[in-house]
Parts: structure tokens; C-alpha cells; sequence
């Protein structure tokens, strides 16, 4: 039974800035598709897709593919515990089998900031923590969320871009 005289507690929507990258298979298509399951999922809403960056992959085994990344911002009354256990059921339909710490992907969804909060545990770690060292995280990520704040740093996506690109 439903009582109106007590309205249900709804969250605001939290703005959630994620990375999207891909280097098996067709890494556009496959971006896009995963947006795509992403922006269809009830309770999250597709703000905005970045251009894509082709980059050269960063650790993991020599040799492998380019990577294509973007940047989405989405916004969603989910938990981020919630939203990460979405990503990753869609990780794993389109594909991905994580066997290598940074190897090859048909897909790679990574949630870099979620409003405000700061998560620490074994399975989440938001911020996400090696974001401000990531020249292809960042340029996406500034071209379509410039002001938004890492809370532990006090500092923009495009005040870290511009630094990472002193360097």
C-alpha cells in the first residue's frame, strides 16, 4: 500500500563524469554501444559524449592496439555502488574479460568522478586515482566537464589538464 501523506525520499542527481575507451575489435562502435546500454539504463540520464582521442596505451603489455577514449557525463540517483555493478554487467555483455592489468579491451568504462564524493574501498576507489595523471583521461574529460571538482584536490578538470600539460 502506497501513502501519499509520506512521499518516498528521492536523491538529487548526482553529475558523474566517466571514461570510455577501447582498442580490440571497432573501438567506436563499441563506445558507442556501451554509451548506448549506459543511456538506456532507467535512472541514468546521458548528458553529453566528448570527441573521441586516439592514444597510445599506457602500461600493461607492449604491443597492443591504440586506444580510442572519449569522456561521458551522465546523471543518476544510483548509488555509485550501483552504477559500478551496471558498468560492469555491461562490460561484461559486450565482452571484456579482464586477464591482464592493463591489457587490451573491447571496452573499458571507468568512473572518474561522482559529484562530490570520495570513495575508498576494495571493489570502488572515487575519485578515480590516477585520473590527474592521464592526459587522455583529461582532455576528453575538460572538453566536456571543464569546471567540474575533484573533491580530494580541490581542483577543476581543466585546471588539471593544464597542468598535466606543463609537464
Amino acid at each position: 500500500m502506497i501513502n501519499d501523506d509520506f512521499p518516498a525520499v528521492r536523491r538529487s542527481p548526482s553529475a558523474v563524469l566517466l571514461a570510455l575507451g577501447a582498442n580490440l575489435g571497432d573501438p567506436r562502435s563499441q563506445i558507442l554501444d556501451a554509451w548506448n546500454r549506459l543511456t538506456h539504463i532507467p535512472g541514468v540520464q546521458g548528458e553529453c559524449l566528448s570527441s573521441f582521442y586516439v592514444t597510445k596505451p599506457v602500461g600493461g603489455p607492449e604491443n597492443q592496439p591504440d586506444f580510442l577514449n572519449c569522456a561521458g557525463l551522465v546523471r543518476t540517483e544510483f548509488t555509485p555502488e550501483q552504477l559500478l555493478g551496471e558498468i560492469l554487467v555491461i562490460e561484461s555483455v559486450m565482452g571484456r574479460v579482464r586477464t591482464e592489468h592493463w591489457g587490451p579491451r573491447v571496452i573499458d568504462i571507468d568512473i572518474l568522478l561522482f559529484g562530490d564524493r570520495v570513495i575508498r574501498t576494495d571493489r570502488l576507489v572515487i575519485p578515480h586515482p590516477r585520473m590527474h595523471e592521464r592526459r587522455f583521461v583529461l582532455d576528453p574529460a575538460a572538453e566536456i566537464a571543464p569546471d567540474m571538482i575533484h573533491p580530494v584536490f580541490g581542483k577543476s578538470v581543466q585546471q588539471m589538464k593544464n597542468e598535466i600539460n606543463k609537464t
